[in-house]
C-alpha cells in the first residue's frame, strides 16, 4: 500500500501503514494494484486510493494497529 505522509521525509513509494507514526494521518496513494484479491479486501475495508486514514494506536509488540477511515474504527491483527 502507498501512502502519502505530508510529516514524514520519505517518499510515497516506499511507505506503508506499518511506517506511519501513532497519532498520524495519511492519504493512500495506492492499495495492493498488483494483487486484486488483496485489493478487493482493502477496499471493502475502505482502503482505496484518496481515503484519509488516521493511525490512532500500536499495540506494544507492533500488531495490532488501529486506524480510522472516516468514522470507521478498525483494528487490523496484521499489518499490509
Amino acid at each position: 500500500m502507498l501512502l502519502n505522509d505530508p510529516h514524514s521525509e520519505r517518499t510515497r513509494n516506499n511507505m506503508n501503514l506499518a511506517d506511519i507514526a501513532p497519532k498520524s494521518s495519511c492519504r493512500i496513494v495506492n492499495a495492493a494494484a498488483d494483487h486484486p484479491d488483496l485489493q478487493s479486501r482493502l477496499y471493502a475495508l475502505g482502503l482505496y486510493p484518496g481515503a484519509a486514514v488516521d493511525v490512532l494506536r500500536y499495540a506494544p509488540a507492533g500488531d495490532p494497529i488501529q486506524i480510522r477511515i472516516g468514522m470507521t474504527l478498525l483494528i487490523e491483527v496484521e499489518l499490509i
